[in-house]
């Protein structure tokens, strides 16, 4: 019989929640809750560079995806006791969100800078047609509130992560944060792919 492929959503979670908590949950005796914490995230890190790798394509979201790993690294570098370590890599979200909140201030909508990105990338033809279509204010509306949406999204995600920080222990918050982390991700990817068709029903 062949055998069944793990499904990705299973292997991300695996890799991104239940490894970091085993790596923690049998480090921390040893090392303390500050190393193994810092143990513990290289596993996602090196995961999310792989899939880089694996895709073969450096894009504006591989780079955004580089960024955030970059933050990461620069927040785990900072020292502290672990809650504090905890709160750090949550303001990595919340800086980010604030990218994209600040790039409408500069009328530079992040998700119409990372469209137009990925269009030059796959279908570079199709580019003169898109920046024809954004010089309009009606074909710019929509971007620039998926970008005000997924700000707010992201700082709203660290908030919630940062106050859970405080209400439970290291190991159960390595649990239930990323719960939430990527239940707030999906509800930002369900609402972007319904606006999405209702704009396209228009």
């Amino acid at each position: 019989m062949p055998s069944k492929r793990i499904s990705p959503f299973l292997l991300e979670m695996g890799v991104s929640v239940l490894l970091p908590y085993l790596v923690y949950d049998w480090l921390s005796p040893s090392v303390g809750n500050t190393h193994a914490l810092i143990i513990s995230a290289i596993p996602p890190i090196i995961w999310s560079l792989v899939q880089i790798i694996r895709e073969k394509r450096i894009d504006a979201i591989s780079i955004f995806v580089i960024a955030g790993i970059a933050l990461s690294l620069l927040a785990m570098a900072g020292g502290g006791s672990a809650k504090f370590l905890q709160i750090r890599e949550n303001l990595v979200n919340a800086l980010i969100g604030l990218f994209f909140l600040g790039s409408v201030l500069i009328k530079r909508p992040l998700i119409l800078v990372l469209a137009r990105a990925q269009i030059k990338a796959r279908n570079p033809e199709h580019i003169a047609q898109f920046n024809l279509a954004m010089k309009h204010p009606q074909k710019r509306r929509p971007l620039i509130l998926m970008t005000l949406v997924w700000g707010a999204g992201l700082i709203l995600s660290a908030l919630l992560s940062c106050a859970l920080v405080f209400m439970m222990s290291i190991g159960t918050y390595m649990i239930v944060s990323p719960v939430v982390g990527y239940g707030i991700y999906g509800i930002l990817i369900l609402w972007t792919v319904w606006y999405s068709k209702r704009l396209k029903k228009r």
